[in-house]
């Protein structure tokens, strides 16, 4: 039976120019490089400029997914941005990007579901497409983390950067089996009971600030491991697959501990885990999709390979993305 595939056709990302080193953070915080590479396998994290807004990185993160999947602005006519860092309260920064890109078609609106925003994004628009309410999609995660860190607190200052990346979907027609290209099935989920465990402590509401990180580490750390894993089971089998048809294990990218121990628990080998924390830190919602850039500039997908997506964020949410390149 024939169905609507939303098939990948162009991703790309942006990094702010200005980098932070953990040596740098060691100057103002008791902290060192030995320290932080040890416990999260990050090196260094990008940082946005003053007056650089996450409309600006999302833009040229979506510019660039347009350009690799080679689509004008005439032809998208959706725009999803994931994020937790907005321009303003309102509106949708997603609108000032569509704006900004020249789109003129089609709704633009804001995900807000932390470190698993894009993966949330892809069902939206996935499931919009599949639908008829749209064609040509850009799904974006951008987060500027700089600007809502207590840059005194070591236990989270040293594991958030900024950046922006975004993928270009297309609808398309596919067979309905799991060797169609494109996204096969998405899976999320959220557990607001562990709310207090990875917020910010402040919103419009609360206090009329922006607030900053709050975080249980070893709660999120354990919650993140089994919620990730079991998310790219459940996608799976949902499409009669199994671990060994993956390819590539793309996960979000918060700690190199993490990352392992989610391959290791899906029995995929190292060197199927795209891993990048190194080089940026944990961008939350953007993670996924520099990730899945940094890939593709290196054509480590080929076609046909089967990708596992998986996320977990604040909320708790967490979910997976199953497509086949």
């Amino acid at each position: 039976m024939s169905i609507v595939r939303s098939q990948v056709v162009g991703v790309g990302s942006y990094l702010p120019e200005r980098v932070l080193t953990n040596d740098d953070l060691a100057k103002t915080v008791d902290t060192s490089d030995a320290w932080i590479v040890k416990r999260t396998g990050i090196k260094q994290r990008h940082i946005a400029a003053d007056g650089e807004l996450t409309s600006d990185l999302g833009r040229e993160a979506a510019l660039r997914a347009m350009s690799a999947a080679q689509v004008k602005p005439q032809d998208v006519d959706l725009i999803v941005l994931a994020t937790t860092t907005p321009d303003n309260t309102f509106p949708a920064t997603a609108a000032r990007i569509q704006s900004q890109l020249g789109v003129t078609k089609g709704p633009a609106f804001d995900v807000q579901a932390v470190c698993s925003g894009f993966v949330f994004g892809l069902a939206m628009a996935d499931n919009m497409l599949r639908l008829g309410q749209a064609t040509t999609a850009l799904v974006i995660g951008a987060e500027i983390y700089s600007r809502i860190l207590d840059w005194n607190d070591r236990g989270t200052c040293v594991l958030f950067g900024d950046g922006a990346g975004a993928a270009v979907l297309r609808a398309v027609d596919g067979a309905g089996s799991n060797a169609d290209r494109g996204i096969l099935s998405t899976h999320i989920y959220t557990d607001g009971t562990r709310y207090d465990q990875l917020y910010v402590d402040g919103g419009p509401a609360t206090n009329a600030s922006s607030g900053h990180v709050r975080m249980q580490g070893q709660e999120v750390f354990r919650f993140a491991v089994n919620s990730m894993a079991s998310s790219v089971r459940t996608g799976l089998e949902a499409n009669g697959l199994t671990l060994k048809d993956i390819n590539w294990l793309i996960p979000h990218q918060a700690n190199s501990r993490i990352i392992a121990k989610v391959g290791e628990t899906l029995d995929v080998p190292d060197e199927k885990v795209i891993v990048t924390v190194q080089n940026h830190a944990n961008t939350s919602a953007a993670t996924i999709p520099l990730a899945l850039t940094h890939g593709f500039e290196r054509q480590l997908f080929k076609p046909g390979d089967l990708l596992a997506l998986t996320a977990m964020g604040g909320g708790f949410s967490w979910g997976s993305a199953i497509l086949r390149w």
